[in-house]
């Protein structure tokens, strides 16, 4: 399974990493070096994470939504092609979403980023748009929200904090992140399919809150 690949390479570089200060300088984000021709960092710094919890948080997340996606696409797309299509949702995400960090920080040498975040939002924003009415909500908080809510709200959230630069935290690149993921699996599914997903998106939740409004007699 491509999901638990991606986990078990991304755990064991990082775990390398946090005692090899030397590899993770190898593979970290810095917008100087990428534009000084090492263009791999745009994709290498996803292997690395700030430490222990980072990690599991970012890979957790991957697992409950990276397993869901991968069989959704190999099953609508077929084994191969769709195998193809998650790997490249995966590493799209990684390289999109630090793409506007690299147009703002390209002549910093001193920014440096690193972490999966913006490929796992690729991921989550896919599962969004497939499934806009499934229950979605934060770890340990007892709140949930169908899915198409949790995305508007945390694309909102995200766009907040990253305007008020609140946590060190590279929030821009989520909100990438989750745009790309939501761009490419509409494209894929219209191209190969002729599936719109995104009519379908807005579909089921207006049916949705159609049998809601006939329940409740309103």
């Amino acid at each position: 399974m491509i999901t638990i690949t991606i986990i078990i390479l991304t755990s064991l570089i990082s775990y390398q990493a946090f005692r090899d200060h030397s590899l993770a300088d190898k593979l970290i984000f810095q917008p100087a070096s990428v534009r000084d021709g090492e263009l791999y960092r745009l994709l290498t710094y996803g292997v690395l994470h700030a430490d222990l919890t980072h990690l599991i948080f970012n890979m957790f997340t991957f697992y409950l939504f990276g397993r869901t996606i991968e069989s959704f696409f190999k099953s609508s797309l077929g084994f191969i092609p769709g195998s193809i299509a998650f790997i490249l949702l995966y590493l799209g995400g990684l390289l999109f979403s630090i793409l506007p960090t690299y147009l703002k920080e390209k002549d910093n040498y001193y920014y440096k980023g690193l972490g999966a975040s913006g490929a796992v939002s690729a991921v989550v924003f896919a599962f969004i748009l497939i499934f806009p009415m499934s229950l979605m909500g934060i770890l340990f908080i007892p709140i949930r929200l169908p899915a198409f809510l949790f995305g508007f709200i945390f694309v909102f959230i995200s766009m907040y904090l990253d305007k008020n630069q609140v946590g060190g935290i590279n929030h821009s690149a989520h909100v990438a992140g989750g745009l790309f993921g939501v761009v490419m699996t509409a494209a894929v599914f219209l191209v190969l399919l002729q599936n719109n997903l995104l009519v379908a998106f807005l579909h089921k939740i207006q049916i949705t809150s159609l049998s809601q409004l006939i329940y409740f007699g309103i």
